[in-house]
């Protein structure tokens, strides 16, 4: 018997398969039907979301805590350890949507102006195979070319 909250298999039916291009919106609208059905939204304030978030943050790092350097792919991990670092990191995820949503925040569109202004700040002919902070990379240009109103 499943316990409430579970998904059965015609609400799965209805999930957008692996790979299937969920997207920040779609999450957004769970999210929020998820607090609403259990009368959460009086909870859910910026700084409860964002201390809720750097929870979660702390229990993904827990997972790699004490493994050392681990490789791409994870190859050396179990089923179960991927699986308990996809619930993770799927908890920080969620955690960060709701808070955007919350806020207010266009989060896809926030994203990609911070990779257009990332790639001003870390110009490839300067920034190549160097993990310098920008400030400290040659040919620095002026710091008022990062404002987000000037792209």
């Amino acid at each position: 018997m499943k316990g409430e909250g579970a998904i059965s298999d015609e609400d799965s039916a209805k999930e957008p398969s692996a790979g299937g291009g969920v997207t920040i919106e779609e999450l957004q609208g769970k999210m929020a039907e998820f607090t609403r059905e259990r009368n959460w939204d009086q909870f859910h304030s910026p700084r409860n979301l964002l201390l809720a978030l750097v929870g979660e943050v702390g229990e993904l790092s827990e997972i790699f805590q004490w493994k050392g350097e681990v490789p791409k792919g994870l190859p050396d991990w179990n089923a179960a350890e991927k699986e308990h670092l996809g619930e993770e990191l799927s908890d920080v995820l969620l955690y960060l949507v709701r808070l955007a949503d919350i806020c207010e925040v266009d989060l896809g569109e926030a994203a990609l102006r911070k990779v257009k202004k990332n790639g001003l700040k870390y110009p490839v002919e300067r920034c190549k195979g160097s993990s310098k902070k920008y400030t400290h990379l040659t040919n620095v240009v002026n710091e008022e070319e990062f404002r987000v109103d000037h792209i």
